[in-house]
């Protein structure tokens, strides 16, 4: 038993050997399609300066406020865990040289750190995969990294999901909406919790975003984006509407579908799962068009999206679409403990012979019965049995573990072919 003074931190969770395939699925499926669409991997650095994300996510959200993981190293500088990854992704794009020119897309996966109340689906250490496509701004980017998030889940054999849509609009759309909001909740004052009261005059957009459900009359009340886009703001959002449509991808506009993060401007959407309650969003992405100015480069615009990987492995072992564990072919077992160091060696053969080949040794001795036992409870389909016999003829016995047939026994230089037929199980 772990000492309960060593035992993980609360919301920092393990992923357990029998829980690797639906994780490895869910990466490589991502991995994948990404590629398809053009994606390009970056790897980021989990630590930043702290200033990256105060600046660019907004100091009145929740994140800056009460969830960053921030300490000051050695040097006196405040630096934090990452607590998402587009800040990240966008200042590596600058500081790398990678918007001069040229319009990258960029993928990244890796844990996130978040100081909140653990809930189903999300831990404070979790885990994302995101993509970031920069320097187009029309509709037909914001229109394909959709249909290419949809195209992912559905790999995933997740179903049962809808996608909903809004546009929070240009800066100045925003300022007349913001205006609009506070004058609505301040004539409701009485029907906000703290929380709103203190967000009414630095976010209200966040006010929507609330989940108290004492506050759903005013926030169904308040007055909506759209109706304080201007024409080109609609239209943007009109022209994606119909790519999706001319698609054939279904979807629903949420005019309460709002975004916590201050870069955020134009296009928002989410896939949201009925099976995972009150919390169902899996894949959300949007627009965010100032941000690369914000963090010091010239003006870009950028969409992009990010998926919490907890919710889909989730959702996929639900669904039962990420392929099983997969078990050794053979299990190599040696009856003459003299032999150890020579059938390692045989191994090693085997594995250059066939690289495809999963070869298992239950090594730490024993004898050949219990050896055989464990090759059994690895799944192995065959056990190649060597003893002093099968060493000085040089061939190897095999066991057949899973199916009803008589062991043979076979020279070493035949062990290719029939091993060959384990292929495709």
């Amino acid at each position: 038993m772990v000492s309960k003074a060593i035992q993980n931190v609360r919301g920092f969770g393990d992923v357990l050997p029998a829980e690797g395939p639906a994780w490895q699925f869910v990466e490589a499926t991502f991995r994948r399609e990404l590629e398809r669409y053009g994606y390009a991997g970056i790897r980021l650095p989990i630590v930043e300066k702290t200033e990256l994300f105060s600046r660019t996510i907004g100091e009145v959200t929740d994140i800056v406020e009460k969830e960053m993981y921030t300490f000051t190293d050695r040097n006196g500088d405040s630096l934090t865990l990452r607590p998402e990854g587009t800040a990240g992704c966008v200042r590596a794009a600058l500081q790398r040289g990678l918007l001069h020119n040229a319009q990258p897309r960029l993928w990244y996966s890796g844990p996130m750190f978040r100081h909140e109340r653990p809930q189903k689906g999300r831990y404070r250490q979790f885990h994302q995969v995101g993509a970031e496509a920069f320097g187009v701004s029309g509709p037909d980017i914001d229109a394909e990294l959709i249909l290419l998030s949809g195209r992912i889940l559905r790999a995933l054999g997740i179903s049962d999901l809808r996608l909903e849509l809004n546009s929070l609009g240009s800066s100045a759309d925003r300022g007349r909406y913001r205006a609009a909001l506070i004058e609505h909740f301040e004539a409701h004052a009485e029907a906000l919790d703290d929380d709103a009261r203190r967000r009414l005059y630095s976010n209200p957009l966040r006010v929507l975003d609330s989940k108290n459900p004492a506050m759903a009359p005013v926030i169904a009340a308040a007055p909506v984006l759209s109706d304080h886009l201007d024409d080109e703001s609609r239209a943007h959002f009109d022209s994606l509407c119909r790519m999706l449509d001319q698609a054939g991808q279904p979807y629903q506009v949420n005019p309460r579908l709002v975004r916590g993060l201050d870069y955020y401007g134009g296009t928002v959407f989410e896939w949201i799962s009925a099976d995972l309650g009150a919390q169902g969003t899996v894949l959300a992405g949007g627009r965010y068009d100032v941000l690369v100015e914000m963090i010091g480069g010239r003006p870009t615009p950028a969409i992009g999206f990010a998926a919490g990987l907890e919710r889909l492995v989730s959702l996929v072992e639900a669904a039962g679409t990420a392929p099983p564990a997969p078990t050794p072919h053979a299990a190599l077992v040696v009856g003459d403990p003299e032999l150890q160091g020579d059938t390692l060696a045989l191994a090693e053969r085997l594995r250059d012979a066939l690289p495809w080949l999963h070869l298992q040794m239950p090594l730490g001795g024993g004898s050949m019965k219990s050896q055989l036992r464990r090759a059994d409870r690895s799944g192995a389909a065959v056990a190649l049995i060597r003893g002093a016999e099968e060493a000085a003829a040089d061939t190897l016995t095999v066991k057949y573990l899973r199916d009803d047939l008589d062991q043979i026994t076979v020279a070493i230089g035949q062990l290719p072919e029939i091993l060959s037929a384990l292929q495709t199980q």
